[in-house]
């Protein structure tokens, strides 16, 4: 990691973010203290910055995609039929 300091940053920008969108690191310093890191994001090698995953598409239902209402119902009814099981599963047990 190279060190920078505060001024040389400031006084540099578009160099250092230059070098950062190419995988560089710097620790900026201030008075010889660390003061923060950059680093350049990370990304996933889907390009989705590993935030989201996709677990239902909606528009493979309907183009124009789901109301949000009737997903919630379904919701509701899988958390019904999970509360079912639970009970049925309690009763063989005991």
């Amino acid at each position: 990691m190279t060190y920078i300091g505060v001024k040389e940053l400031r006084q540099n920008l578009d160099k250092y973010a230059k070098r950062v969108r190419k995988g560089e690191s710097f620790l900026v310093m201030k008075h010889n203290q660390p003061l923060f890191e950059i680093n350049p994001p990370k990304v996933d090698k889907w390009g989705d910055e590993g935030e989201w995953e996709t677990v239902v598409d909606f528009t493979e239902i309907s183009p124009n995609g789901v109301p949000i209402e009737d997903v919630l119902a379904a919701f509701d009814k899988i958390a019904q039929e999970d509360k079912t099981k639970k009970r049925k599963t309690r009763k063989k047990r005991g």
